[in-house]
């Protein structure tokens, strides 16, 4: 990681510590120290010769890295869990840097996720400004008219919140079965937002996968696998949730 003045936050959150705008409330609580001064000012310049200390411990100038990640089922999308449950970040054992999801995918499902040390580019994916596509593909019970997903685009009302879709589209439909395979793409990362959405019509969700994420997609990949974004993939990503939607 280059330091050459940059804000004190910015270098707390690329060192993988903690998100950017965490590392700012650790600043304003005192918790940060520069060359052994505590610094409550946000927005301090720092150089790769300041130490740089969180709690009395030394942050480590890690490079920063980008991967994606094929999260199966029963997976906690977090770096731990009082409960004992296993975690995405043991899906890249192999990985030196402490990296963390960016959003989240729910325990019981699958698909695309994005695991990075980079705070910033974390918060501006994760920013409700930035409309970043992201591709579900669901298994529900039973087979939804078409005014289902004119009301999801439209805007359905589940617990105080008003969750939309941006695209839905019935992708096959057993009728012996009596389900149904759904693409629907959201711009919002509401919690369990997919399976709520499909609750208040009462079309319950039995599996769910998320394919893709802005242009990246799981090709090639296995659930467990994952492999590195390359600078020209995490160029675009940045492009991306700074275009204009």
């Amino acid at each position: 990681m280059s330091l050459n003045n940059e804000r004190l936050q910015k270098v707390i959150a690329q060192s993988g510590v903690t998100s950017r705008r965490k590392a700012e409330q650790l600043i304003v609580d005192g918790r940060v120290r520069v060359n052994g001064e505590i610094v409550k000012k946000l927005g301090t310049k720092v150089n790769k010769n300041d130490l740089i200390e969180v709690d009395h411990v030394p942050i480590v100038k890690e490079d920063l890295v980008y991967y994606l990640v094929y999260k199966p089922r029963r997976f906690i999308s977090s770096v731990k869990d009082d409960r004992g449950r296993k975690i995405v970040t043991e899906l890249v054992p192999d990985v030196d840097e402490r990296v963390f999801p960016v959003g989240r995918l729910d325990y019981d499902t699958s698909g695309l996720i994005l695991l990075t040390n980079d705070g910033e580019l974390a918060q501006l994916l994760m920013h409700p400004s930035h409309q970043i596509d992201k591709v579900y593909v669901a298994k529900i019970k039973g087979i939804p008219p078409k005014s289902a997903f004119t009301l999801f685009k439209k805007g359905i009302l589940s617990k105080g919140e008003l969750l939309k879709a941006k695209q839905v589209r019935l992708l096959s439909a057993n009728k012996q079965k009596n389900n149904s395979v759904i693409e629907i793409t959201l711009h919002e990362g509401k919690n369990r937002q997919v399976r709520r959405m499909f609750e208040e019509i009462d079309f319950p969700v039995l599996k769910l996968k998320r394919e893709r994420y802005s242009f990246l997609d799981l090709t090639g990949l296995q659930p467990g696998d994952y492999r590195e974004l390359t600078k020209q993939e995490v160029q675009r990503l940045k492009d991306d949730a700074l275009e204009d939607n």
